[in-house]
């Protein structure tokens, strides 16, 4: 990578952003146009520290995670997305097209590895496309369902029912991921009709859907517990934590518990009766 010419342009595409276009509040006079550095951060998902790095040419090999954060933040074009990469040293990703579904040979590998741990994957439009039998037990949804049925930002804001329960606080908080999410994946696969048919739809039945839709934000995801009320073992409050599969932008979702506490034992009791019901 070359550092400087990097530096260069980070520089340059953050302060022709306004923050009318990221769909922040305008803070007053700004010493200089565009997006503070902190607001790019928090866009992009990245501590400022880091940004500050970037932009001065002594960071090294950037993710291609981050690269395609701050594209999106920056509302890059096509053109420019590739750009960013090529000057980090990347291979850019292939621009439009639709939402990939294939896991790589490796991730499916990974998750093999998982089968004792509630694990499911989902598109980068939060379909589902993968669950493994702990999860299902958990949770009851299965790679069975199909069209909306499978979609997790359906559910959220058609109010289909949920074992996870949540506070009004946490509902809110996780209509806004879900949000930012399909904003994130619009941007990326502008030309998948079935992820703009979704939107076109939440934003027709869903006046909470269009109403965070059109106010922009882009909230920065944080692991958070969930509880969930099972109808044999009862309610258990589990760690959620979502993982990005950087070669096919899948979300993986794990839910897992302190070992030696009562959810673990909880979910030891789910496990066995799981590998009962599918005879191992």
């Amino acid at each position: 990578m070359t550092g400087a010419d990097f530096a260069r342009v980070l520089r340059s595409w953050r302060q022709r952003v306004t923050p009318a276009a990221a769909g922040l509040p305008d803070a007053g006079p700004r010493r200089a146009p565009g997006l503070r550095r902190e607001e790019l951060a928090v866009l992009a998902g990245i501590s400022v520290d880091y940004l500050v790095q970037l932009e001065q040419g002594r960071a090294r090999n950037p993710s291609p995670q981050v690269l395609g954060a701050l594209a999106r933040a920056l509302h890059l074009t096509v053109e420019e997305r590739e750009t960013l990469y090529r000057l980090a040293g990347v291979q850019p990703p292939p621009a439009g097209g639709a939402v990939p579904r294939q896991l790589s040979p490796g991730t499916g590998r990974v998750l093999d590895r998982l089968q004792d741990t509630p694990t499911a994957v989902f598109t980068a439009s939060w379909d589902l496309v993968l669950a493994n039998g702990l999860w299902v037990a958990l949770i009851g949804i299965t790679t069975d369902a199909s069209g909306r049925e499978a979609n997790l930002a359906w559910h959220h804001f058609t109010g289909r029912p949920s074992p996870v329960a949540h506070t009004a606080e946490e509902h809110e908080r996780l209509g806004r991921e879900l949000v930012a999410d399909l904003r994130r994946a619009v941007a990326t696969y502008p030309e998948d009709v079935d992820l703009a048919a979704l939107v076109a739809e939440l934003r027709s039945v869903s006046p909470a859907f269009a109403g965070l839709w059109d106010d922009f934000a882009m909230p920065h995801r944080v692991a958070e517990r969930k509880t969930v009320d099972h109808p044999e073992i009862g309610p258990l409050t589990l760690d959620c934590d979502v993982f990005s599969a950087l070669d096919s932008d899948l979300r993986i979702v794990v839910y897992s518990a302190p070992p030696g506490s009562e959810d673990a034992a909880k979910l030891d009791q789910l496990r066995a009766g799981a590998s009962t019901r599918s005879g191992r």
